[in-house]
């Protein structure tokens, strides 16, 4: 495989010591051995491999799921678990641009639909997934956002029809959310949840309806053949009429070559704490359940667990290795005790990290992989991928049908991204806007 980070970003050292590991099992699932024939194989099984796989085997086909590690093993396993908006980084005016006013708008309503999608999956399929959270709070680390946040509420009414509140420091303390923050704005759409519980519920019902799902299968070649495509891995192959592409940051550059540099791995960091006493809790002036995110470019996103561990994530990190781990933790450390002082004490027992994905186009692509007829690919979702992603399965799998999708389905998310310049060294790109925009808010 040709992967752009060092090879134990890829392993299993990043999610060793993930808390939402010891919250549900994967279920057990053999490696592909031999040669399995299959109506559609899906690559990745994360939340957009997983949606498909569900989605595809309701309609009764015969699916294979692989995934290089085991389900949930990517991003999907190690997110913070907002179920909100997002997905992308596009902003209305270059929506307004590339495609016009009503697909800006058709974008935006996908955001809202992304969402109401993933609530929906959760209460047909019963799934407990630790729900809490009404919307999501966005938190100015300077004055000058604060006072943002006036236009950014008409903005959220014009895109999405809902009413965001905004909140005084005061505001914030009373709400439980005291910091040293300069102001709020609430945006009611969305919940946070234990994202793996999600996955594994979404995987559950989809072996339930017949799909074959595999670990420790990584997809090394896709061999085009008159009737469909081979899929090799190390102990077998899958024929298959059609296929997916659902790997997300852990994509391949030669996985098909297509990929080549149409993706750019962003690594993201999480700690959780050990559980904090309510007497501890209001101490600090946080015992808020409202997830939040700061609006610092290497942005802190945060939320306190239903079992009162304190969850704190940040953006950041050009490469994976033992000095750059340990400086990375002490990094995360620091912010978090910067911003939660009455806490120092509190040991995080569980660190991370892992990778997202970004597009050139600053949205997910999710669409047809040209020069491969019946293979289609759903990547890109800017670090906001739980209720996007799951959304995205519903999409590919309809397209793996030759169906038109009854989904939203936004011009923005048809337009294949271009390839990032150095190649498998794009990743260095970063480190000049890292540095410049961290200096710039401090």
């Amino acid at each position: 495989m040709k992967r752009v980070y060092e090879a134990a970003a890829y392993g299993a050292d990043p999610v060793r010591d993930c808390f939402w590991t010891t919250t549900a099992p994967v279920p057990s699932c053999d490696a592909v051995s031999g040669e399995i024939t299959v109506d559609v194989a899906i690559v990745g099984a994360g939340f957009t491999g997983i949606s498909a796989a569900y989605h595809l085997a309701s309609a009764g086909l015969k699916v294979a799921l692989l995934d290089a590690n085991y389900p949930t093993f990517g991003a999907t396993g190690r997110n913070g678990g907002f179920c909100c908006l997002g997905g992308g980084k596009i902003t209305n005016k270059q929506l307004d641009a590339r495609f016009g006013q009503d697909e800006r708008r058709l974008y935006r309503a996908t955001e809202v639909a992304a969402v109401e999608n993933a609530k929906s999956l959760i209460h047909t399929l019963g799934i407990d997934v630790d729900a809490h959270s009404t919307g999501e709070t966005q938190l100015a680390h300077n004055p000058q956002r604060a006072a943002s946040f006036v236009t950014d509420q008409i903005h959220v009414m014009d895109d999405y029809g809902v009413n965001a509140t905004l909140h005084s420091t005061e505001d914030l303390a009373e709400l439980g959310m005291k910091g040293a923050f300069h102001g709020g704005l609430t945006i009611p759409i969305g919940f946070a949840l234990n994202p793996r519980k999600f996955a594994l519920g979404l995987l559950s019902a989809a072996m339930d309806k017949g799909a074959m799902v595999f670990a420790h299968s990584p997809v090394s070649r896709i061999d085009p053949m008159p009737s469909g495509y081979h899929l090799c891995t190390d102990h077998g192959r899958v024929v298959a009429k059609r296929f997916i592409i659902a790997t997300n940051g852990y994509s391949s550059d030669d996985m098909p070559d297509w990929m080549r540099a149409r993706y750019m791995p962003v690594q993201s960091s999480v700690i959780v704490t050990d559980p904090i006493s309510q007497e501890r809790q209001h101490e600090q002036g946080w015992f808020s359940d409202q997830m939040a995110y700061d609006t610092r470019f290497l942005l802190h996103y945060f939320r306190k667990l239903p079992d009162n561990r304190f969850l704190f994530g940040m953006r950041g990190g050009l490469k994976y290795n033992r000095r750059s781990e340990r400086a990375i933790q002490k990094l995360i450390r620091h912010d978090f005790d910067a911003m939660f002082p009455s806490w120092r004490d509190v040991p995080t027992a569980h660190y991370w990290s892992g990778l997202v994905a970004l597009n050139r186009t600053l949205a997910p692509y999710v669409g047809p992989i040209d020069g491969y007829e019946g293979g289609f690919a759903g990547f890109g979702y800017h670090g906001n991928g739980v209720a996007m992603a799951s959304y995205v399965g519903g999409i590919l799998a309809d397209l793996a049908q030759g169906k038109t999708t009854t989904y939203p389905y936004p011009a923005a998310f048809r337009d294949a991204p271009k390839r990032f310049p150095l190649g498998r060294k794009r990743r260095w790109l970063l480190a000049p806007i890292y540095r410049l925009m961290t200096a710039y808010e401090a």
